[in-house]
């Protein structure tokens, strides 16, 4: 029997996710570890120290970091290396599926790919969109 998957992003929102009332915020991070730049490096440099060099992870982890009433979600979702972001839709659905939040709660997530980093690589930000509507999460997506 095959499972039946629903369209989970519930709405797409420009402005501060740091500002977000969700309590979980969810974004990109590398299978290198080098989390110094673009939305990673501001979580690290204001938030979470130790994840702007967490010194390498497994695709599909998820790394959780809880600060006052918020948790942040690291989802090693790509690589560094060629073609890094090619599997990152359906690696984001499953991290996305991974974090421990009601089904029901919405959780604000950073558009994947669409940073310094993802356009230099050539990640394919509409394919990621879509892999993220296949979760059973309820998404918020932010934008710049």
């Amino acid at each position: 029997m095959q499972k039946e998957r629903f369209e989970m992003i519930i709405s797409r929102v420009r402005g501060d996710i740091f500002a977000a009332p969700q309590k979980h915020i969810a974004f990109a991070v590398n299978t290198q570890g080098y989390n110094d730049a673009g939305f990673a490096g501001q979580v690290s440099s204001r938030i979470w120290s130790k994840l702007a060099s967490t010194g390498g992870n497994e695709l599909g982890e998820v790394l959780t970091h809880k600060n006052g009433s918020k948790t942040y979600h690291a989802l090693v979702c790509h690589s560094l290396d060629s073609g890094g972001w090619n599997d990152t839709p359906r690696v984001a659905r499953e991290c996305l599926d991974k974090i421990d939040a009601p089904n029901d709660e919405e959780i604000a997530v950073v558009l994947m790919g669409s940073g310094l980093v993802g356009m230099m690589q050539g990640a394919d930000v509409e394919a990621i969109l879509k892999g993220m509507e296949q979760s059973k999460k309820k998404l918020v997506v932010y934008t710049r």
